[in-house]
């Protein structure tokens, strides 16, 4: 399979950061500030995802594509051992679970032994005109700031992004089924809890804040 276009001159791209979230369960990060073009350099990629990238008509998903697969080169992995299943969810040849996600000027991938899903949220203002259509106010943004309503408001976002991720199941409405315990910024954890074709299942989250982004790690319920 031929190497994408940019081999020449190849030089090692800038790894963000390799964050422990608990035990056996680590989540990588590329800060995405080069062109599609530098991207692409040392990569191998299926021809499936070949057509995929040439099918992409957004340079910021590109990007993020292609980042995916800078962090998969970092960790000494390759395109060819990550694939999809029916349902859209990643998988990797080695058995361990993985999320992936990648928002502007981040992507990330989680890796774990455990099911888990990962989001990625620039943090902005305009989450809180919409926050009332997807979560509690009331419970969650009273008493705070506007810089920390908006912060919290994006994790919020983030943890029912991520359930959906696990779960994937339609039907599933983030402000009817997904909630939130409370919880606080400063904690970094949370609990979602999803109602959902006559069950309550609760799931233990996660979330860091780098730079202007949330990044959010929800596991599935033992």
């Amino acid at each position: 399979m031929p190497l994408l276009p940019g081999l020449e001159n190849v030089q090692t791209m800038p790894f963000y950061q390799t964050l422990n979230i608990k035990p056996h369960t680590q989540l990588h990060l590329w800060k995405i500030e080069e062109s599609v073009e530098q991207l692409t350099k040392n990569l191998i990629l299926k021809p499936e995802s070949q057509q995929r990238l040439k099918n992409m008509k957004s340079v910021e998903h590109q990007k993020g594509f292609l980042s995916v697969r800078q962090i998969l080169n970092h960790l000494e992995l390759s395109d060819f051992d990550l694939s999809y299943d029916a349902h859209g969810k990643p998988h990797l040849s080695n058995g361990f679970f993985v999320s992936i996600s990648h928002a502007h000027g981040f992507s990330g991938i989680a890796i774990s032994n455990q099911n888990l899903g990962l989001d990625i949220e620039a943090i902005k203002s305009k989450v809180l005109q919409i926050a009332p259509r997807f979560m509690d106010v009331n419970l969650h943004l009273k008493g705070l700031s506007i810089a920390e309503q908006t912060e919290k408001a994006t994790v919020v976002w983030g943890i029912k992004e991520s359930v959906f991720k696990i779960k994937n199941e339609k039907g599933i409405s983030y402000p009817n089924h997904i909630s939130e315990l409370p919880f606080e910024l400063s904690d970094g954890r949370a609990t979602a809890r999803l109602d959902f074709n006559n069950q309550t299942e609760f799931f233990p989250v996660h979330f860091i804040k780098r730079e202007d982004y949330i990044f959010v790690c929800t596991f599935e319920s033992e």
